[in-house]
């Protein structure tokens, strides 16, 4: 298959959403004008807030969002598939939101939307208490879409965590796992290369990660570090620390046939009872 030149878009995202419109869409245009035809970018590129009630009030309904809706033109605009990797967006019958990954056709058309099924509920030991949960209503169904280029399974962040989620989605033809990300720095220094890594490997697929970095305006502290690696866990292009900025790569596809040649260990699973001694 020809090749696919894809891109991971690495931000900083702050407490505005208008700002982080911008800076999203200047990051992706670089990318794009580097002949990327799939783009991506992180967990929460609208808005990143966690100070208690600061962000409620600039959190609308999809229909409502103007990130969404720029993001879709934008697309259009550039000729590019765009992974916007989650919004924050407001739901009808729940006080809570969704962690809302999007998946926009060239055409600016949704092809996919995928909201974020595992919740990051926990104390990482930076000072902070995480209760995801408190705030975003968890999904409860993975995503598989079809594109012109290959099928991508959609998830988002804290999902990483979780292996049976990936291999699902391998076993149902997803060839590119995306993992768009705001993990802490702690969490990041100590886990982020290698469970990227082995999503890639246990699934033999292409693992696209785009990542925020930094310290944000709220106060958190992002690791960083976009991934893009191959199916057999080869990183192909890695993100210079925190900075903004994007990474881009060209992709073969047959190299994911390839990795579950060598390795079918996605149809070999077999079911056994437990047993307690």
């Amino acid at each position: 298959m020809p090749d696919l030149r894809v891109a991971c878009v690495q931000m900083q995202s702050g407490t505005e959403v208008a700002a982080n419109i911008v800076a999203a869409s200047d990051l992706i245009r670089q990318a794009a004008g580097l002949g990327a035809q799939f783009i991506a970018t992180p967990e929460m590129t609208n808005l990143l807030d966690i100070r208690p009630g600061m962000a409620r009030p600039k959190i609308v309904e999809e229909a409502n969002d103007q990130s969404l809706a720029a993001f879709r033109s934008l697309a259009a605009e550039l000729g590019v598939t765009l992974l916007i990797g989650s919004l924050a967006i407001a739901l009808e019958r729940d006080k809570r939101f969704a962690n809302r990954s999007y998946l926009i056709g060239p055409d600016g058309k949704i092809i996919a939307r995928y909201d974020k099924i595992h919740m990051f509920d926990v104390e990482v030991g930076d000072g902070q208490s995480y209760r995801e949960s408190r705030g975003y209503r968890p999904g409860d169904a993975a995503v598989l879409a079809d594109t012109s280029f290959g099928t991508v399974g959609m998830t988002i962040c804290y999902d990483l965590r979780f292996p049976h989620l990936y291999r699902k989605l391998a076993q149902a033809g997803a060839e590119i796992l995306t993992i768009p990300a705001a993990f802490t720095r702690v969490t990041g220094e100590a886990h982020w290369h290698v469970l990227v890594r082995a999503r890639a490997i246990e699934t033999g697929s292409f693992v696209i990660a785009p990542a925020q970095g930094g310290t944000h305006e709220d106060g958190r502290e992002t690791y960083g570090h976009s991934l893009i690696v191959s199916p057999w866990g080869e990183v192909l292009a890695e993100a210079d620390g925190d900075e903004p900025g994007i990474i881009v790569v060209d992709l073969s596809l047959d190299a994911v046939a390839k990795a579950r040649a060598r390795i079918p260990s996605l149809g070999n699973d077999r079911d056994m009872p437990f047993s307690k001694v």
